[in-house]
């Protein structure tokens, strides 16, 4: 049995170029899609720069920054989740509110290390 994959195509450089393209396209399906994709981009737009302009290490500023970040990377996987069974069905099934379910709390969890993170440090 093969690990080949017909759906595989490139590699070097060109497989870099693609899978940049496809990504680029993943963040604006996403931000034209899906509205709590757009709130979390706008709310590290306003907390990332802050981290600039108060008096925290630099460990510290590279800690509250990645944890904004992660909350990204939640919502993209939680988005793309929803994408895939809103494909597989429209239809109410308890395994699809459950996975729908799931991805939200992955995102309050991501959430919730972002506010505990960001007041451990400016509270301490």
């Amino acid at each position: 049995m093969s690990n080949y994959s017909p759906f595989k195509g490139t590699t070097g450089f060109k497989r870099i170029l693609n899978a940049t393209g496809y990504s680029l396209a993943g963040f604006k399906a996403a931000y034209q899609n899906e509205a709590a994709f757009r709130q979390i981009v706008w709310i590290n737009l306003v907390l990332i720069p802050i981290t600039f302009f108060i008096d925290v290490s630099s460990v510290e500023q590279a800690l509250m920054i990645g944890v904004c970040l992660l909350a990204i990377i939640v919502e993209l996987f939680n988005s793309a989740l929803e994408a895939v069974v809103d494909r597989v069905s429209l239809e109410h099934h308890p395994l699809s509110k459950n996975a729908k379910d799931m991805g939200s709390a992955a995102q309050f969890v991501a959430q919730s290390i972002i506010f505990f993170t960001w007041v451990i440090i400016l509270f301490r």
